[in-house]
C-alpha cells in the first residue's frame, strides 16, 4: 500500500465513522453533560468529564460502523448513503468489523476507571449500540430505541458521579427519547421515499402526513419533562431562560420542517445541537449561581 492509498484508506474510515460529521456525537454528549451537571450538583470530576466525553466520541463512531454494517445492502440504494464507505467497497466488512470491535474496546477501557455500577451499565450501552441498527426492520419508530441508545450516557452518568441511579435520571432519559424521536423524524423525513422502496420502517413513515404534528407533540414533551425536573430540583431563571432559548430554536425548527422540503429538514435536524447546547447552558450557569452563592 503507498502513501496515497493509505491516506484513502484513512479517509475512507474517517468517513465510516462520520468523524466529519460532529452533529451525533453532540448529540450524544449533551444529554450526558446535562446529567453529569445535575448529578455533581455542578462540581463534575474532570476526569470523570473526560471520559464520558471521549467514551461518547469513540461509542457513537463505532455504532456509525455497525449501522452501515447491517445497512450496507440497503446504503447504497439510497441517494444520500450511496456514497458510504462500505456501499461503495473502499472499506471492507472485514475492516469494519475490526474498527467497531477497536473503537468499543477502546470505550470500554475508559469504563474501567469508573465504579462497579457504571462498568455493568456499560454493557447495556453497548448492547443498545449495536442492536440499534437491527430495529429499523421491525420497530414501527426505531427512533424510540435510538432515544434510549443515545441518552444511555444519562443514567451512566448518574451512576459514575453517585454510584447509583435516582428516578430523575430515568425521567431525563425520558426527555432524552421525545428529543430524539423529534429530531431524528425530521433526519428521516429526508429518506422517506427512500425506505419506503427498500422497506426500513423509521417514524417518518409511521406518523405519515402527520409527521410535523408528531414532532411537534415530542419537543413539547421534552421541554414538559424538563419544566418539571427544573422545578423539582428548584431550578432558578438561568435554567428556565435556556429551555426558552431551547423552545425559540424549536419554533424555528417548525418554520423549517412545515414545508417537507428535505434540505431544510435535513437543516433542522442539524440545528438540535444548539437546542442541546442552550439548555445545558442554562443549567449550567444556574448551578454556577448556586456555587458561587
Amino acid at each position: 500500500m503507498n502513501k496515497q492509498q493509505l491516506i484513502d484508506k484513512i479517509n475512507a474510515y474517517e468517513h465510516l465513522m462520520r468523524l466529519d460529521k460532529p452533529i451525533g456525537i453532540l448529540l450524544l454528549l449533551w444529554p450526558t453533560l446535562w446529567a453529569l451537571s445535575i448529578a455533581s450538583h455542578g462540581q463534575p470530576d474532570w476526569i470523570i468529564v473526560m471520559i464520558f466525553i471521549l467514551g461518547t466520541a469513540l461509542m457513537r463512531s463505532a455504532g456509525c460502523v455497525m449501522n452501515d454494517i447491517a445497512d450496507r445492502k440497503y446504503d447504497a440504494l439510497v441517494e444520500r448513503t450511496k456514497n458510504r464507505p462500505l456501499a461503495t467497497q473502499e472499506v471492507t466488512i472485514k475492516e469494519a468489523s475490526y474498527l467497531a470491535a477497536a473503537l468499543s474496546l477502546l470505550a470500554f477501557f475508559l469504563v474501567l476507571f469508573l465504579n462497579k455500577t457504571t462498568i455493568y451499565l456499560s454493557f447495556a450501552a453497548l448492547f443498545l449500540a449495536f442492536t440499534y441498527p437491527l430495529t429499523k426492520r421491525f420497530l414501527a419508530i426505531p427512533q424510540a430505541y435510538l432515544g434510549v441508545a443515545f441518552g444511555f450516557g444519562i443514567p451512566m452518568a448518574f451512576a459514575a458521579i453517585n454510584n447509583y441511579i435516582p428516578p430523575l435520571a430515568w425521567q431525563l432519559l425520558l426527555a432524552n427519547v421525545f428529543w430524539a424521536i423529534a429530531y431524528d423524524t425530521e433526519y428521516a423525513m429526508v429518506d422517506r421515499e427512500d425506505d419506503l422502496k427498500i422497506g426500513i420502517k423509521s417514524s417518518a413513515i409511521f406518523f405519515g402526513k402527520f409527521d410535523v404534528a408528531a414532532i411537534t407533540l415530542c419537543y413539547l414533551a421534552m421541554l414538559l419533562i424538563l419544566i418539571y425536573i427544573g422545578k423539582f430540583i428548584g431550578f432558578g431563571q438561568y435554567y428556565f431562560i435556556g429551555l426558552g432559548l431551547a423552545f425559540c430554536l424549536m419554533i424555528y425548527q417548525f418554520s423549517l420542517i412545515r414545508h417537507r422540503v428535505k434540505s431544510q429538514c435535513f437543516r433542522a435536524f442539524n440545528s438540535n445541537s444548539w437546542i442541546g447546547c442552550a439548555i445545558f447552558l442554562g443549567l449550567a450557569m444556574d448551578l454556577l449561581r448556586r456555587f458561587q452563592g
